[in-house]
């Protein structure tokens, strides 16, 4: 099921919960604003009740957005696997492949035992990245901004990395805490990424782990939108000056 999203302002009581939380704040990086918060837990059988790390950072990826819609999956049925289609206002359609993703339902507030459940709803894409196979999203057309929640990453050792296939090819590794064995069971987070100009758009995105064996995770709550559907960083924000920890952007070079 999508859901539209409408911009909004940054109060002053978000901006300080964000300056008391590491890595919640958007930054430049290769000329892309990138978003991150993380939510530990270590308990596969717990869904966590509170993910507000993880909800701030989404704030401030839709605070940039103007009209974008959110993908929860929740029009979908359970068992549903890929290659899924999607469609999103203003940014065209996504297919979601790869990674033995399916649709698979939990009641809310829990797990299906192992540390997965949806951020939103019952429903959430079941995936897998590095190991076997790798989760690809491709884009029907350039976007600028792409966000999503994951959730029971890096429990057995892995380390999200997700590569932009455009004009930057730019590959990313995301500060997920890494565990081992089941050490950071059910753990939540967000990540969005945007775009601040038309040469770091890109149509594709590939989830890979470049730590561990692989990893299958939780995927709920997507987010895409265009260029058109960029706005000026809040203000507030950019007077703060937040930084971000531990986030690495390597620009991959086209060969010839």
């Amino acid at each position: 099921m999508l859901r539209f999203n409408q911009s909004f302002k940054a109060t002053l009581a978000a901006c300080a919960l964000a300056v008391g939380a590491v890595g919640l704040s958007p930054q430049s990086a290769s000329a892309y604003q990138i978003f991150f918060g993380e939510d530990l837990n270590n308990n596969g059988n717990v869904a966590l009740s509170s993910t507000a790390n993880s909800a701030v950072a989404e704030s401030q990826f839709l605070n940039v957005l103007s009209g974008v819609g959110t993908e929860d999956f929740e029009g979908f049925a359970t068992g549903v696997g890929a290659p899924l289609g999607l469609s999103f206002p203003g940014a065209g359609t996504a297919t979601l492949s790869g990674g033995s993703g399916a649709v698979a339902t939990v009641a809310s507030g829990t797990t299906n035992g192992v540390g997965r459940y949806g951020t939103s709803g019952d429903n959430f894409l079941e995936v897998s990245a590095g190991g076997a196979g790798n989760f690809v999203v491709d884009f029907s057309s350039s976007v600028a901004a792409f966000g999503f929640y994951g959730i029971d990453i890096g429990d057995f050792g892995g380390q999200l990395q997700i590569q932009l296939n455009g004009t930057a090819n730019t590959l990313i590794t995301v500060n997920n805490t890494i565990g081992s064995g089941g050490s950071t069971d059910g753990s939540v987070l967000f990540f969005g990424i945007v775009a601040e100009d038309g040469d770091e758009e890109f149509t594709q995105a590939s989830f890979l782990t470049y730590t561990g064996s692989g990893d299958v995770f939780a995927f709920d709550d997507m987010t895409v939108g265009s260029q058109a559907q960029v706005i000026s960083e809040p203000a507030t924000l950019a007077t703060l000056g937040l930084g971000l920890a531990g986030m690495t952007v390597f620009r991959r070079t086209r060969k010839s």
